[in-house]
């Protein structure tokens, strides 16, 4: 899925299946027989914080990197690019802009020492994992999993990225869809509690849970 490299929105796929690399916001929309098979609209990040995506077919690419900027693709995979307003926007696309504005949540879980087990706490909080990603239309979960400073650094790369992973397969296994999850493992990098190499903090030693 890539979504930590390319954290978009896509509330419908493409009609083109359009290959769509973004660092951004994007609302992309399915449109009638008589306008181009493919609308996507560049929207503002939150705080003003840059964006920018490649609406790329086989036959061009066309970037968009100013909020509002729009690419008709049609169905021979032409791009046509153009601009609209914020005002035009919520006029044409109510629901999915509403569903763009809800807000990530944030979970964090804790592991049993030097492994890729949660502990009793932890593992309590999937059920409410799973019940708000579900309500969300579309809804993803990234799981990033982490290690604290104890151990060699190849070493914790692989049990943070085993964590994640046994907190995906706990999630599939549980009824969420494994093609609406992500994992992936920073080792020792993001510690939440800074701390000497060496050094065991049990809270460095999660996964952080991201419901999009």
């Amino acid at each position: 899925m890539g979504l930590s490299s390319f954290p978009a929105f896509m509330k419908q796929k493409t009609a083109l299946n359009t290959p769509i690399r973004a660092a951004g916001l994007v609302l992309t929309a399915l449109l009638g027989a008589c306008a181009p098979a493919t609308r996507v609209i560049l929207l503002p990040q939150a705080h003003g914080a840059p964006s920018a995506v490649d609406v790329r077919t086989a036959r061009q690419t066309q970037p968009l990197n100013q909020p509002y900027q729009v690419a008709d693709v049609d169905r021979s995979g032409a791009i046509t690019p153009g601009t609209t307003t914020a005002d035009q926007v919520r006029k044409d696309h109510p629901r999915l802009l509403a569903l763009e504005q809800q807000p990530l949540e944030k979970f964090a879980l804790e592991f049993e020492p030097g492994t890729s087990v949660l502990t009793s706490t932890s593992a309590a909080q999937l059920p409410a994992i799973i019940e708000r990603a579900s309500a969300r239309p579309g809804g993803e979960i990234v799981v990033t999993g982490h290690t604290d400073r104890q151990g060699a650094d190849d070493a914790n790369d692989r049990l943070s990225l085993e964590r994640a992973q046994a907190v995906r397969a706990l999630l599939v296994e549980r009824g969420f869809n494994a093609d609406r999850i992500e994992a992936v493992g920073r080792g020792e990098r993001e510690p939440l509690v800074p701390t000497d190499d060496d050094v065991v903090e049990p809270r460095n030693r999660r996964a952080d849970i991201e419901v999009r």
